[in-house]
């Protein structure tokens, strides 16, 4: 499939003095989705449009298909079935202890920078520390794991094989399916990765002590898809430390250019990266639950309203399936029986609802194939929403 034509404002060349004049939040919004796929639809690959917006998060097996079809003008849900089947997109453990679908060169470098942090969430977890397993066992069987899982494995084979190296606790497997180089293999199901899905080592294409790197490698992904941003932003997209982002950024000042934010405060960004102005048109879009662009920033004010923060995102870490109009989030949307149902924040225009008409019917047309109540286990949410107007659309 052939690349998109690079819109008019897709290339601004050197901007180091755009510090003078500050960018406003709408103009941070239009940065994000332009980078992200949102402002149009776009004539990609499944594999280029994976790397063009650097991650997708990959929780839950219908949330990658989603942000896709959201993003792509002929998306087809097999080519990502497809790509899953050949390794040529994977799912893998990555930033922020979560589920991402990535591509296999960039899979490297993201857990080698990651693999750290991953380790000791699950190793120093209270969780895992009840188990009574001394950690150097976890780390010493670690090549011979990765090595019985060089072809695909069963979750049941695996444990069957650390239960026969004196591991049998579940928590070890708990822990090493998160900090190991593996990846999830499709098993089937709706979406790919149904209960019976497999784990498969991914090759050891990134050198150990070049972990440095690696996490100035995420940085510059980070900022080509969700920039400009801040070091506290590259923390949230990741979950590494502070300083840790902050020295990553550093290493990159000659990439660099430095933009005022709404409140003064300094972001940075990749030079010839996309800012497109604020007056550039955002199209009305149906967002998967924990789609990437509404958890990436520290500050998410550029797309999630702060008075929508709290519904949208829930306490115990669920992210809801988003309504974008005019680029930021006007409310949510679950699928029904009878259709996509809309719960809107706010009062929204004709043009609006028309928009989201012709966006949901597109949305059942996919999901009719594959799951015409996706996410219904999270339908609890909807039971206390603030919505100003539901309506059924798409049916």
């Amino acid at each position: 499939m052939a690349r998109a034509a690079p819109t008019p404002w897709a290339t601004v060349g050197d901007r180091r003095e755009d510090r003078r004049v500050a960018l406003t939040t709408v103009d941070l919004n239009r940065a994000l989705l332009a980078r992200q796929l949102l402002l149009e639809r776009v004539p990609l690959s499944v594999t280029e449009a994976v790397r063009r917006v650097v991650a997708l998060q990959a929780q839950e097996p219908a949330s990658p298909y989603l942000a896709l079809w959201a993003r792509l003008s002929a998306f087809d849900p097999a080519e990502l079935d497809a790509a899953f089947r050949d390794a040529t997109v994977v799912k893998a453990t990555l930033m922020r202890i979560t589920l991402h679908a990535v591509l296999p060169d960039d899979h490297a470098p993201l857990h080698a920078a990651m693999v750290g942090s991953l380790r000791a969430s699950r190793l120093f977890d209270r969780r895992f520390r009840e188990s009574g397993v001394p950690i150097a066992d976890v780390d010493a069987v670690l090549p011979d794991l990765l090595g019985f899982v060089a072809e695909p494995r069963s979750a049941a084979e695996v444990q069957s094989f650390l239960a026969e190296r004196g591991l049998p606790h579940p928590r070890v497997w708990w822990a090493l399916r998160t900090f190991a180089p593996v990846r999830h293999v499709p098993g089937g199901g709706a979406w790919a990765f149904g209960r019976d899905r497999g784990f498969a080592a991914m090759p050891p294409t990134w050198p150990a002590d070049r972990s440095d790197e690696a996490v100035v490698h995420l940085a510059r992904r980070y900022l080509a898809g969700f920039g400009p941003a801040t070091a506290l932003d590259l923390t949230q997209f990741s979950l590494l430390g502070r300083p840790v982002s902050r020295q990553a950024l550093a290493a990159l000042e000659d990439e660099l250019v430095h933009l005022e934010g709404p409140d003064g405060e300094d972001l940075v960004d990749l030079a010839d990266a996309p800012r497109p102005p604020g007056d550039v048109r955002a199209p009305a879009r149906l967002l998967p639950m924990w789609d990437q662009v509404l958890l990436s920033h520290a500050d998410r004010a550029r797309i999630v309203p702060p008075e929508h923060r709290s519904t949208v995102l829930r306490r115990n870490g669920d992210c809801l399936p988003t309504v974008l109009v005019d680029g930021r989030v006007a409310g949510v949307w679950r699928a029904t029986d009878d259709g996509i149902e809309v719960a809107a924040f706010e009062a929204l225009d004709d043009d609006a609802w028309a928009e989201l008409e012709v966006e949901a019917r597109s949305l059942a047309t996919l999901l009719a194939d594959r799951e015409p109540e996706v996410y219904r286990r999270y339908r609890h949410w909807w039971d206390a929403l603030d919505a100003v107007h539901v309506r059924v659309l798409g049916h």
